[in-house]
């Protein structure tokens, strides 16, 4: 991995006629969460330009399914704020990895690019402009794999600054088809595939700061996708856009997601960029000062599932992680 800090560098004007990306909501069984979110995105000026697909998970109880009433109303009566307003419903529940790859995969075939939303990530008014802007500049810059609109490090006094790294985010993200094709999730073969030093590199030298997230889905411990999102763009040496002050936060540490513990201290100190004007690297290598702040901040959050884990696997060994599946099935 090249290592040097990108430059800022002017930007001149970006394509006005390149057509908006489309949004994807990923939605379920939270109503009021889908409300607040997709309230805000409305308050982006380019909502009326922009094509939104809501993606609902088929329900698994007869309160899911009330709850999806409530999301389908919502979302129709706020139809005409956007360009288009699209409601894909599964029919079975496919869990939340599968609705997001699969509703992704379907989009961003059809556009060429697309912006993602979970229904617990609340946007600022800036954030379709930046996000686009992103899009626009790095499309025909095939080193860069993913935009993020949230850092979890935010420097208010930076608002329209971005940094390269070789981590994404999701919460508030958007890429483009010919990067998300290579998109794959195959827990066993990364770990064949990945030496000590490449799991070193993608925890930033910590101990299973991210890695303990692949071993647990090959452990049937957890189901997620976007561990995978990273790793392609680890193995593929991409490069994530960040901005130092987030347009997006999430609203979901109220324990009602379903990888999201609750956290009141993280709920309340999230602020918004609303008012920040995208600036270009023109340099596309990883920022050395965004590793040292950011590498630090996520090795000194080590999830406590992650502990939980390690903790099962040296008391109670295989019969242990066995049992944890059996608790996870409930």
């Amino acid at each position: 991995r090249e290592k040097g800090k990108g430059q800022k560098m002017k930007l001149d004007k970006v394509d006005e006629l390149a057509p908006l990306a489309p949004v994807v909501m990923i939605a379920f069984n939270r109503a009021d969460h889908f409300k607040e979110t997709l309230d805000a995105l409305c308050q982006n000026p380019e909502a009326k330009h922009t094509p939104v697909y809501v993606c609902i998970d088929g329900w698994r109880s007869q309160a899911d399914k009330d709850q999806q009433a409530l999301i389908h109303s919502h979302a129709e009566s706020c139809a005409a704020q956007f360009a288009s307003l699209e409601i894909c419903q599964a029919e079975t529940n496919l869990g939340l990895a599968k609705n997001i790859t699969g509703s992704v995969t379907r989009v961003v075939n059809q556009h060429g690019k697309i912006i993602v939303l979970e229904d617990d990530i609340v946007v600022s008014r800036g954030f379709l402009k930046f996000m686009n802007d992103a899009l626009n500049y790095y499309q025909d810059k095939p080193e860069v794999w993913h935009i993020a609109a949230h850092t979890e490090v935010n420097q208010e006094d930076r608002p329209n600054d971005v940094f390269l790294w070789r981590l994404m985010n999701c919460w508030g993200w958007a890429t483009w088809k010919d990067r998300w094709q290579h998109f794959e999730k195959d827990p066993k073969d990364l770990r064949r595939q990945f030496s000590k030093a490449d799991v070193k590199a993608f925890d930033f030298g910590s101990a299973s700061v991210f890695w303990s997230q692949v071993v647990a889905n090959d452990e049937g411990l957890i189901n997620t996708w976007a561990i995978f999102w990273y790793a392609t763009i680890f193995k593929n040496a991409g490069l994530c856009v960040n901005p130092w002050f987030s347009y997006a936060m999430n609203i979901g540490f109220d324990g009602s997601g379903e990888h999201c513990s609750e956290d009141e201290e993280r709920t309340t100190s999230q602020p918004l960029n609303h008012d920040g004007v995208f600036t270009p690297q023109d340099i596309l290598s990883e920022d050395p000062e965004a590793v040292t702040i950011l590498g630090a901040h996520y090795r000194g959050r080590l999830s406590v599932k992650s502990i939980a884990i390690r903790v099962i696997r040296a008391l109670l060994g295989e019969k242990g992680i066995a049992y944890a599946k059996k608790l996870r099935r409930g």
